[in-house]
């Protein structure tokens, strides 16, 4: 039996409607919906000091012309809510235009949480601005950054109660180079290590490390068909898309699939907070 006309033209018209719902959905609704991901994060030689603590992860803000920034503002007193002990910051504080994106980025982070032991962060390719290596734009985004209380770290790292947490500068920038930070890590302490971008880890600078990384820089995707990988992803290792990815050597790999984005769109990849609660593992 063939279809009618005004068969045929219902049927295009459901079409019509359920294609413009999807797009309202990826464009206005999923990226402002943001998921919080709480899960564990073991940690060999843990301080007991720090067992049970809460440590946040935020990443990709973006801040920018194509990033509302009442939606950023938000999303950070959310955190605040959580009274994290610790608040890291895994890179891409801005997405570099001009000069107005450094002055929003102040008004954004005026409203950075903080945790009660310490703020960190780390630089992304986007905080070098232009071509990622424009080192000016970089040292304005850490002034900032240390102005709202996070503490920056470049290749280097700090001590908080017996957790060590390095940073690495990121892997597409003009200072990436984290040998001599990952070799200062004492072999007996508890450790983290903060890397915006996660295809960093197949470098062969690791030297035998042992222990967790917390990754940003792929957005997850931002958009992800059902039971299937993300099409486009910002990296070599088609792996490394989003969450926990297994690794075989010893280091554990978590990435976070950021608050902001470069385009407005997201589907089925929500924006993410991840809030981990610090254990001791074995």
């Amino acid at each position: 039996m063939g279809i009618t006309r005004r068969q045929f033209l219902g049927v295009t018209a459901s079409a019509l409607a359920s294609g413009a719902g999807i797009g309202l959905y990826t464009w206005r609704i999923e990226p402002h919906w943001v998921e919080e991901v709480r899960r564990p994060l073991p940690i060999s030689n843990l301080p007991s000091t720090l067992e049970g603590g809460t440590l946040v992860q935020v990443s990709d803000l973006h801040v920018g012309p194509r990033v509302d920034s009442d939606y950023l503002i938000r999303a950070l007193h959310r955190v605040a809510t959580l009274a994290p002990d610790i608040v890291t910051y895994t890179g891409d504080f801005i997405t570099y235009h001009d000069r107005s994106q450094l002055e929003e980025l102040d008004r954004v982070l005026g409203h950075a949480p903080r945790g009660f032991v310490a703020t960190v962060g780390i630089l992304g390719n986007h905080d070098y601005g232009r071509a990622w290596r424009d080192e000016q734009v970089a040292a304005e985004v850490v002034r900032r950054a240390t102005n709202a209380g996070i503490t920056v770290l470049r290749n280097t790292a700090l001590d908080l109660r017996g957790l060590q947490i390095a940073g690495l500068d990121d892997l597409w920038g003009p200072r990436f180079g984290p040998q001599e930070t990952l070799g200062s890590l004492s072999p007996s302490a508890a450790h983290l290590i903060l890397c915006h971008n996660p295809d960093a880890l197949d470098q062969p600078v690791w030297g035998g490390y042992q222990g967790w990384v917390l990754a940003g820089h792929t957005h997850g995707g931002q958009c992800k068909p059902p039971f299937l990988p993300p099409p486009v992803l910002p990296v070599r290792n088609p792996r490394y898309t989003a969450g926990e990815i297994p690794l075989d050597d010893g280091r554990r790999l978590y990435i976070n699939r950021g608050l902001g984005h470069l385009l407005r769109v997201r589907f089925n990849v929500r924006p993410e907070v991840t809030i981990f609660t610090l254990t001791r593992e074995g």
